[in-house]
């Protein structure tokens, strides 16, 4: 069987980690690389868990913008994507027809 080589770039105390918990499993850290792979294939989906895992200070920073606009009416929602899709092109149409006006 031959074999391709893939690089990625990973921070090093991630690597390090990564490594670590798999010497304690036993097993090589390539080994988990392809059962992820394999799994990500198979599945055609991927699972990441975030337990435990803080926000940064500019995640929370959105999230409260985003909860503002939501308060002051600034968010559209959409049931389908095809309701997404005829409003975008309603504000396209708008917009072009604005920069005429404009001109």
């Amino acid at each position: 069987m031959s074999y391709a080589v893939i690089t990625t770039k990973v921070d090093i105390k991630t690597k390090e980690q990564a490594t670590q918990t798999a010497e304690a499993l036993g097993i090589p850290l390539s080994v988990v690389i392809k059962a992820l792979l394999k799994q990500f294939i198979r599945t055609k989906s991927l699972y990441v868990s975030i337990d435990n895992e803080e926000p940064t200070a500019s995640l929370l920073s959105d999230l409260r913008k985003s909860e503002e606009d939501e308060k002051a009416g600034r968010v559209t929602y959409f049931d389908t994507g095809e309701e997404a899709l005829a409003y975008l092109d309603r504000e396209i149409k708008h917009e072009k027809k604005r920069k005429r006006i404009d001109k």
